[in-house]
């Protein structure tokens, strides 16, 4: 009997412990703002830029981009409309327009197109900075074996937690800029101080107000392997990627990490509490480290290899209405809205290691009048058996 009263006694304690109610918002909204110092260049290079994963739509332009995505759970009332009223010191017209995409049919055929030919070719995957490898590298991938599932042996890669943004499958409306209708290029002095004001017929009124702008220009020199570069206020971590190959069987894969790691999932936005976490597992360097030496080892396997460069930045979230203090009350959120940054460079690594940034590649390369095709059209590329082999490597990680 005295056991059946303790537990009546205790059940209020439980029920009055139960979480507080949090519904979904009804729109999200965000806005990634990328400084590029160049990214990728034709062959083999691109092949490194889409291993990494890189997200965004700077299309390896120098320069500052910006990505803005509106999803809700509301049908639009009409044909969707949405526009950003932004700052004047964007110099970019009072508003950007949010366009909803067409849907493109998805394609259920994932087979290898005839005559398509067996992935083939290896990647030796090192890490560390340094002169001279670790032990125990490099760890050998086999295309061929990726290709039949199986999984190389030896081969680590630390889980990365992203949230993912809005969608045109994550809502029942969707909108972005840049699109067909509005593609203007961010003007290098934009800055996105000041206030913020989303609006259409699909979503609630978003309002918000930043005292945080575009990251600065990553600045990459190199000599005898040794990379460095400037200081980025702001920053919260810093991390680095080599591609390259000297035969067209064998890619090298390198990239900053302290400890084994592929890094395809970190050439991209992450959210600071997962950099912090990164850099105290000696993945992601700390914004005091401003040079890595590639191990000589590795540059003499790679070739002319790239090396890609990001500096993550901080974020900023706005969500209305607050947080509601007392637990029992039911958080109805109407919409959030995150502002995330990084800025990203490149370099072409030369014989000895010494590098070239794309802008001084840029400025000696004579420009193309604008509006005028050019003189050559490239053609289309033939299936290149190791970039599959790459691809398919990619599937493993879910990149």
């Amino acid at each position: 009997m005295r056991r059946f009263a303790f537990a009546l006694a205790a059940f209020p304690l439980v029920a009055s412990a139960q979480q507080q109610v949090v519904k979904p918002p009804i729109a999200v909204y965000w806005m990634s703002a990328e400084t590029a110092a160049g990214m990728s260049m034709p062959g083999m290079p691109a092949m490194a830029a889409g291993m990494m994963g890189g997200s965004g739509r700077g299309g390896g332009q120098s320069g500052r981009h910006l990505l803005l995505q509106l999803g809700s759970q509301q049908a639009a009332g009409g044909a969707p409309k949405a526009e950003h009223d932004i700052p004047p010191g964007m110099n970019m017209g009072p508003m950007l327009p949010l366009v909803t995409p067409q849907r493109q049919p998805v394609e259920s055929d994932r087979t290898r197109p005839q005559g398509m030919e067996r992935p083939r070719g290896k990647m030796l995957l090192y890490w560390g900075c340094g002169e001279n490898v670790r032990p125990g590298q490099p760890v050998v991938i086999d295309f061929a074996g990726a290709a039949e599932g199986k999984s190389p042996a030896g081969l680590a890669s630390h889980y990365v937690s992203r949230p993912a943004g809005p969608g045109p499958g994550r809502s029942k409306t969707y909108g972005d800029w840049p699109n067909q209708e509005n593609p203007m290029i961010v003007p290098e002095s934009a800055s996105l101080r000041g206030d913020h004001v989303v609006k259409g017929n699909y979503s609630p009124e978003i309002k918000f107000a930043l005292d945080k702008d575009f990251l600065a220009r990553v600045e990459l020199a190199a000599t005898g392997g040794t990379v460095r570069w400037n200081s980025i206020a702001g920053a919260t971590g810093y991390f680095a990627t080599l591609f390259g190959a000297q035969s067209e069987n064998e890619v090298v894969m390198w990239s900053s990490s302290e400890v084994q790691e592929m890094g395809g999932g970190l050439m991209d936005y992450i959210p600071p509490a997962e950099v912090a976490r990164l850099i105290r597992e000696k993945v992601v360097m700390p914004t005091a480290t401003l040079e890595c030496t590639v191990p000589g080892e590795v540059l003499k396997k790679a070739g002319t290899p790239m090396f890609n460069f990001i500096a993550y930045g901080e974020e900023a979230n706005f969500v209305q209405p607050p947080r509601p203090q007392d637990p029992k009350v039911a958080w109805e959120q109407k919409w959030t809205a995150k502002v995330r940054f990084k800025s990203t460079a490149s370099l072409l690594l030369g014989e000895g290691g010494e590098g070239r940034s794309q802008r001084a590649r840029q400025q000696q390369q004579p420009q193309q009048p604008q509006g005028q095709p050019p003189a050559e059209q490239a053609k289309p590329a033939e299936p290149d058996p190791v970039k599959e082999g790459v691809n398919i490597l990619r599937g493993i990680f879910g990149r």
